[in-house]
């Protein structure tokens, strides 16, 4: 039987307490003190798939953070999709505005729904207490990607519905009127072509969105694409993140030499999230770094603004290895099953449908978790000019996120990306060099003290 798909696609805003990546390219989570839930006799519960769907049942509850498709009915499109198949179980849906921070309060208790998104605050290493197994990593890895990212001991504990990319979001109409027909090779031509479009447009050259701080965390998902290499992140627990000749340093650098160089907003502390859609589609602002989860919402709001949707551009990080470009593949947000629902099988059911038949990932124009599927429309750019994709390896994603968590940097928090810009702008004292010494510092410290080296 062929289960319709939700063709209504709304614009998936992110929110300031959103991790993204969704889900990232440095995957796992932070310790949270206090966030205690899951007890032994419920660690290694599975939740087993049902052979049966006229036998499932039940009401389950599912936590989402996406309070718009819940708001205008889209998400009960899903669950009414989902009950033709499964016709004794019902879902309601939970949504939730500050997610990150309700959820890892609730999960105190054993009161967290039945499927919810793991939130970025637990840490990786405490999945069992929390989540029920989804099975084995080797079983799931023959059919779906990112199970790597959820995996503790051989069991998979979250699947993510849909993937992403990073990249520049970009007005192709503001690039060609600067005399910009080609992608960047590296940063310093990236810089030169802001500049020319500095003095040729009008447009902000690049938009740094840092009062609304969250899209400053989707630096860290360029980790990566510099090297090409998807030991990356392990890389991260066993040297100086911003050593010469590093990613990290690549990355900080050049955020900082756009703010530097004036290459940005006057003013970065009155940005504006919502707002910087429009500009952007309008050609007010010419690029802004952020994943291919963003490109829809930008082509909306051209449609929106009466301009052409086909002018947003996509473009991934400005290096090259071996002559081809590399963008990572993430995954957002993965959904599990609390691990002490007493409807285990309906909430399996509810996230093995929603990632395989709901159509969520192309409602989304995101990337598929299914193995084989076909790159969205989105990325056309990307495989037409030969982007490589990688994942980047989760082995010490744990071990990364324990020392993240003792050096007090944040990689996957704005925190030190606003610090850098104030830095850059002229806000707070130092200069880049000795911004980036204080970090390795912290970091190098953290590592001694985690035993990594």
């Amino acid at each position: 039987m062929t289960v319709p798909t939700v063709t209504t696609v709304r614009a998936h805003r992110r929110r300031p307490s959103r991790v993204p990546l969704i889900a990232t390219a440095v995957a796992g989570a932070l310790l949270v003190a206090g966030c205690t839930g899951g007890g032994a006799a419920s660690r290694g519960a599975e939740a087993k798939a049902a052979d049966d769907p006229s036998k499932v049942s039940g009401a389950i509850t599912v936590l989402t953070h996406r309070t718009d498709w819940v708001q205008d009915g889209t998400m009960k499109k899903y669950a009414d999709a989902f009950r033709r198949i499964y016709p004794k179980v019902t879902v309601k849906f939970d949504g939730i505005t500050d997610y990150e921070g309700e959820v890892k309060i609730r999960m105190n208790t054993e009161n967290y729904g039945d499927v919810l998104m793991i939130p970025a605050a637990i840490r990786k290493n405490d999945y069992p207490k929390f989540f029920a197994s989804l099975g084995s990593r080797a079983e799931r890895e023959k059919k779906y990607r990112f199970t790597a990212f959820t995996t503790v001991a051989d069991k998979v504990y979250g699947q993510s519905p849909i993937g992403v990319a990073p990249g520049f979001l970009y007005n192709r109409k503001v690039w060609e009127r600067a005399g910009v027909t080609e992608w960047p090779t590296t940063p310093a031509a990236f810089l030169d072509d802001l500049r020319a479009i500095r003095s040729r447009t009008d447009a902000v050259p690049y938009y740094t969105n840092f009062k609304d701080r969250w899209p400053l965390t989707s630096w860290t998902n360029a980790l990566g694409s510099v090297s090409c290499d998807v030991q990356a992140n392990n890389l991260l627990a066993t040297s100086d993140p911003w050593a010469e000749g590093s990613e990290l340093r690549s990355i900080d650098t050049l955020l900082y030499d756009m703010v530097r160089g004036k290459l940005v907003e006057k003013d970065p502390s009155t940005t504006n999230w919502e707002g910087s859609k429009p500009q952007l589609a309008k050609g007010e602002i010419a690029t802004m770094w952020l994943g291919s989860w963003a490109i829809s919402q930008f082509r909306a709001a051209a449609e929106q603004a009466g301009t052409d949707p086909g002018d947003i551009g996509f473009m991934p990080y400005p290096a090259q290895v071996n002559g081809a470009y590399c963008a990572v593949a993430a995954p957002d947000y993965a959904q599990a099953v609390n691990v002490h629902s007493k409807r285990k099988e309906a909430a399996r059911a509810w996230i093995d449908w929603f990632t395989e038949k709901s159509g969520y990932a192309a409602d989304n124009l995101a990337l598929s978790p299914l193995k084989g599927d076909p790159l969205p429309e989105v990325l056309k750019p990307y495989t037409d000019r030969g982007v490589k994709f990688i994942e980047l390896d989760q082995k010490d994603a744990a071990l990364v996120n324990e020392i993240d968590n003792a050096a007090e940097v944040g990689l996957q928090k704005p925190d030190y990306r606003q610090d850098l810009v104030d830095v850059a702008r002229g806000a707070a004292k130092g200069d880049l060099d000795g911004f980036l010494a204080g970090l390795s510092s912290r970091w190098n410290e953290a590592e001694k003290s985690a035993g990594a080296r």
